[in-house]
């Protein structure tokens, strides 16, 4: 909320447990899926809602987010054996190489190979045990990561997602308009 507030962005948060199908895209420009606990999977009343978004607006996720998104791709998660908490997961952008020193609070994980590679690109890997740390559709303004670019405190490293996200908002926005 903070990155998002600093760029002048109007921002609409809705508790965890209202009903995501009662959002209009008619009246937002992007939908951010944030951060959570536990697992992701008894969240599957979620699914069908985000997936409604999917080629109308850009969607993003963050952790738990990204997970859903992951889910509503049509993936699977699975428990990691060894959670990742901490300040100081190594991180590596696949499209271009840059490594991120990153934030992470989290237990389980998008399974890659559960994703249809035609359409899904797997985009972040964590170095420790090269799981999925970050994905996007090939066609779609949808893109997720699992990790926190927006900790505070914490490294910064990856705050560029964030921006990028409100870039491909702002030029979906005007490209409808």
């Amino acid at each position: 909320l903070r990155l998002l507030a600093q760029d002048g962005i109007k921002v609409i948060c809705y508790p965890p447990r209202f009903a995501i199908e009662e959002i209009s895209n008619d009246n937002i420009h992007g939908l951010l899926l944030s951060n959570g606990p536990g697992d992701p999977e008894p969240l599957n009343y979620i699914y069908e809602p985000v997936r409604r978004f999917f080629g109308k607006i850009p969607v993003y996720g963050i952790c738990l987010g990204h997970q859903l998104i992951g889910l509503a791709l049509g993936g699977k998660t699975f428990k990691l054996k060894f959670g990742h908490r901490g300040a100081n997961h190594p991180v590596k952008n696949l499209l271009t190489g840059r490594i991120d020193i990153t934030s992470q609070n989290h237990g389980f994980c998008v399974d890659p190979e559960s994703l249809d590679s035609s359409k899904i690109e797997i985009t972040h890997i964590n170095l420790n045990d090269q799981t999925c740390e970050g994905l996007r559709h090939r066609e779609l303004p949808v893109a997720s990561v699992q990790y926190h670019p927006e900790a505070a405190p914490g490294p910064n490293d990856s705050g560029y997602l964030i921006r990028d996200f409100l870039n491909i908002v702002r030029k979906h926005h005007h490209a409808q308009a």
